[in-house]
Formats: structure tokens, sequence, C-alpha cells
């Protein structure tokens, strides 16, 4: 094997991308490692996304300097992080294009510098960082490499860093009870190590250069019932672009994006979001017309990637109904507005009827910072107040409200749907005074207690007892109260061992894999045993949790 002394932009884009290839070629295997066994596993999916979000950047352009390639990178991958894996990932990257900022050839002693300024960012993007997670693969790996001398070759300090990278990964169950227990080590480091694994491969002159499943850039593939000959375009189509403005065109360096964004709004475009970074936009628009956005960009610049896709056949049509309808006004200024994550055709329409705009949450799909961005956009308030409702989003929610400086953008501590469900149906704006609205919401969403009804992909050890495959659990906010054979007796054992202290309603959510019969089973049960308590259902539709309890 050579030995790298210096790397340049173009070696360390290929480091990149194949970090990315071999993150996406794993991600299944990612995904499996969940604390909590149930059909919700998505970290692998997440970072996988985020990764392929900046590498979509990669695909053109001047890549000769490492400081390049990292400015390229981390601005995608902010873009598109999602999952808290994902945006921690993204973070790290922003930490290493602030550490090789102005590098051109990259020194054993300049990446010792961008690892040690990666780690850092990534922990200061946490609140209350958690040892035996990723954050602690990153940083053990990073002081252990950051030890080799500014004399020794690249492949010398990433042998190192793997080498502690895999006794760290190890050491995760040692720090997070809950990972012993589980029999699991950390899914967000073991991604970080498919990443950094792939990188070192490429850096060997054995680069990963397929994956097994989309890239951010890709076509989606659309399904043969979802628009057919006979249907009619009702919600036009979202589309991307990636334009670098050229100066036989216009004049690159006093261009200015206002100018883009208003002619798409004068076409009536929706969901705007455009970046001017350096001499190349990033455009994000909903549009019944997307030829027209394509041709006034090539009066200013050339395309450098193009994604286009029909909207009736991204989401259900209660989802793309919410994002854009042909005719729908663009709204005028409000003073307040409201975005929440919601998952569930029911569930979507109950946030809707309360006066939300919904980000699509799907549990394997998590919102990325782009897709809370173009909500903030569509909204069009001065104070946006947003409901992440899955704990596993709410680091993208600020990530995006941190890079969004058209509104004030207020995140609510709502971790679950039903936490969000109560806050957001007891909105009140009249004070209008925001940090009293935020204390309202954030103090509604912490009354409320919240039980799942899901089932176990896998044997485990959980709160001290022993799940089967299959099995039906009962959880209060995340911890194990019953374990049965079949969902009603897990929903009505749940209820029995919930705190319901100040409480008199109960909303039962059912999800796509509940059913009416089951549901009015429980409901009798809640009714005949607890008769004090009100008791509402609706059907919701969620994903992976047949029923979903508000307990307020």
């Amino acid at each position: 094997m050579s030995a790298t002394y210096k790397l340049d932009g173009a070696l360390y884009a290929r480091m990149i991308k194949s970090g990315a290839v071999n993150l996406r070629n794993n991600a299944q295997t990612v995904n499996e490692l969940n604390v909590f066994p149930i059909p919700d596993g998505d970290t692998g999916e997440n970072m996988a996304r985020t990764m392929e979000g900046g590498i979509a950047a990669l695909e053109s352009g001047d890549l000769s300097s490492v400081a390049t390639v990292s400015d390229k990178l981390a601005r995608g991958m902010l873009l598109s992080a999602r999952g808290n894996s994902g945006v921690i990932l993204s973070q790290f990257f922003e930490g290493l294009r602030r550490g090789f900022d102005k590098t051109g050839i990259a020194t054993v002693s300049d990446i010792k510098r961008a690892f040690r300024a990666a780690v850092k960012q990534a922990y200061s993007a946490v609140v209350a960082p958690t040892e035996g997670t990723i954050l602690t693969v990153m940083r053990e790996a990073t002081e252990k490499a950051d030890g080799v001398s500014d004399d020794a070759t690249a492949e010398e300090y990433f042998e190192l860093f793997i080498d502690e990278m895999y006794a760290s990964l190890e050491r995760t169950p040692d720090l997070l009870a809950v990972l012993k227990e589980a029999g699991v080590i950390d899914s967000g480091g073991a991604g970080f190590v498919y990443v950094i694994e792939g990188m070192f491969a490429a850096l060997c002159g054995k680069a990963h250069t397929s994956a097994v499943a989309e890239r951010e850039t890709a076509a989606v593939a659309c399904p043969d019932d979802k628009f057919t000959a006979d249907s009619e375009m009702k919600f036009g189509y979202c589309t991307e672009l990636i334009v670098q403005l050229t100066n036989n065109k216009t004049d690159v360096e006093s261009y200015d994006v206002k100018t883009l964004i208003e002619y798409l709004e004068g076409m009536g475009g929706e969901s705007i979001v455009a970046f001017k970074t350096d001499t190349r936009i990033k455009l994000h628009v909903h549009t019944f017309e997307p030829d027209k956005v394509i041709a006034y960009c090539l009066t200013v610049g050339e395309l450098i990637a193009v994604k286009i896709e029909n909207m009736s056949v991204q989401h259900t049509e209660a989802v793309v109904r919410n994002r854009f309808e042909r005719q729908t006004p663009k709204k005028e200024r409000n003073k307040y507005a409201c975005v929440a994550v919601a998952d569930g055709d029911g569930l979507i329409e109950q946030f809707r009827s309360l006066g939300a705009t919904v980000v699509d949450g799907k549990q394997t799909m998590n919102p990325s910072t782009i897709d809370f961005i173009s909500a903030f956009d569509a909204v069009n308030a001065d104070v946006i107040f947003v409901f992440p409702n899955n704990a596993n989003v709410v680091m993208a929610a600020n990530q995006a409200a941190e890079m969004y400086d058209q509104s004030r953008v207020i995140v609510i501590n709502s971790t679950t749907l039903a936490q969000g469900y109560s806050a957001v149906s007891m909105i009140d704006y009249s004070s209008d005074n925001a940090e009293q609205i935020k204390a309202a919401l954030d103090a509604a969403a912490e009354s409320v207690a919240t039980g799942l009804v899901t089932y176990s992909i896998r044997d485990c050890r959980m709160s001290g007892k022993d799940i089967k495959k299959g099995d039906f659990m009962g959880l209060a906010d995340k911890t194990l109260v019953s374990c049965e054979k079949n969902a009603v007796e897990a929903a009505c054992r749940l209820i029995d061992g919930m705190d319901k202290k100040d409480k008199s309603v109960v909303i039962v959510m059912t999800g796509k894999d509940g059913n009416e019969s089951d549901t009015q089973r429980i409901s009798d049960y809640i009714r005949r045993k607890y008769p004090e308590l009100e008791f509402y259902s609706f059907d919701g539709g969620q994903d992976v949790y047949s029923y979903i309890f508000v307990v307020e």
C-alpha cells in the first residue's frame, strides 16, 4: 500500500463518496441495532440520506481543494439531515468544514485539526450530550488518532482512528444501560464506523462505488396505481435544482437570489427555498410548470443537478393537498402559524383541522432540515411554532429553526404524537406574546402521558422482562409496562399501569394495523373499569404503533 502524506480535494471527495456508499450498503444493519425492539428502526436510513444529500453537491464543479469539497459537502448535509444521528453526522462534517477552512491540500496535521473541530461541533449541537452514543465514538477515536505524529501518513492516521472506533463502539453498552440490556451496540456509532471505513477504503485505492438503494438525487419509482392514463394532475411537481451561475449569462458576483424567488412567486410557485452559495444556487419549489423554472435558470447559468417529482406519487393525497394544491392562493403574511410533524392519514387530517401545516413524519422517513424549511416558507408567518412529535425529529427541527432567518421559529418540546396533538388543540394566540404562548404549549405537552402499543421485532430483554419476537408491548413514555400475545391485552394492561392521577381524558388513536373491533374492546374495558375518565377514539392510520393513547 502506497503512503499518502497529503490529501487533495479530488482524493478527499472520493473518500467521502466511498464512505456514503458503504453506509448505504449497510444501512439496514444499522437500522436493526435499535434499542427498542420495535419496527421503527431508521437510524441507518436517516444517516445514509443525510450523507447522500451532501454527496449530491459533489457531482460536478471544482473539487480541487479540500476546503471546497468540505464546504459543498457540509452545506448539502445540513439541508438533508434527518433523525438525531443524521443531524449529529451533519454537524460533524460541518466541523470538518470549519477545520479545513482555506485548506487546499491537507496534511495529517490538518486532518487532526479538522477532526478535533468536528468533534467539538458535533457535541455543541446536542443540548445534553450522552456518552455511549455516536458522540463517544467520534470523540474517542479522534482523541486516539490525534496521538500520531504530524509526519505520519494519512493511512496511519485512519488505521489508528478505525481501531479505536471499533473499541469505542464495543464499549457503548458499558456506558448506556439500555444498550446493555437490549444486547446491542449504539446504532449511530455503527453508522459512523461504516462512513469512516468507506473513506479509508478509498484512501487505500479500494473505494466502494455502488450502493444497494436509492440516492437522495435518484428518480422516484412510481407505483402503478398512483398515476395512470386517466389521472388528472392536481398537485404539481416538487422541483429541485442546483444551478451553476455563469459569467457569460449574468453577473455572478452581484446576482441576487431574490430575483429568482420573485420570479417563482410570480408564476405561482409554492414552498420556495433558494440559497446562493458562492456561485451556485440550490432551489426547491412546488410548481405546475417545472419547464418554466428550468428555462429561467438557464438564462443565468447551467444546470448541475435536476430532480422533478410528481407530487401525486410522492405521498398520500391528504399529505400532498396540505403541501400544495392547484389554484390555492399564496398565503398572506400571518403573525403566528404552527407546523406539526404527523404520520397517518387520520392524524394528518386531525392536525390540519386544528390549523397546523403538516410535515410528513413517517417513522422510517423522518423529515429533513429542508422539509422543515419548506414548511416554514409555506406558512409565511412572523412567528412559527413547531411540533416535532417524535424524539428522533427534534434535532432536525432545531437545526432548521437555526438556519431559517425569515421568521422567528420556536420549537415546542413535543416528543410524541400524543403530546403534539394535545398541545396543538390548545393553541391560543390571543395573548399576542410569543414567550407566553410557548410556555403554555410546552406545559400542555408536558402534562400529557403517552401510551404506545406495538410489537417486538426480535427476542430481547427489556425492563427486566423477557420479550419474544411478535409479542405486543405496551410502553408508557418508552417504559415497558405490558407484554402480551395480542394487542388488546397489551393495551388494557398498559392503561392499568399508566399514571392516571389528575387525568380526566383518554384518547385512543388507532394505527394502520389496528382494527375497529379491537378498538371497541379496548373502549369497553376503559369505560367499564375507569368510568371517571372521558373516552374518545379516532382512526389515526399511523405506522408502527397499533394504538397511541393520549392521557390528559
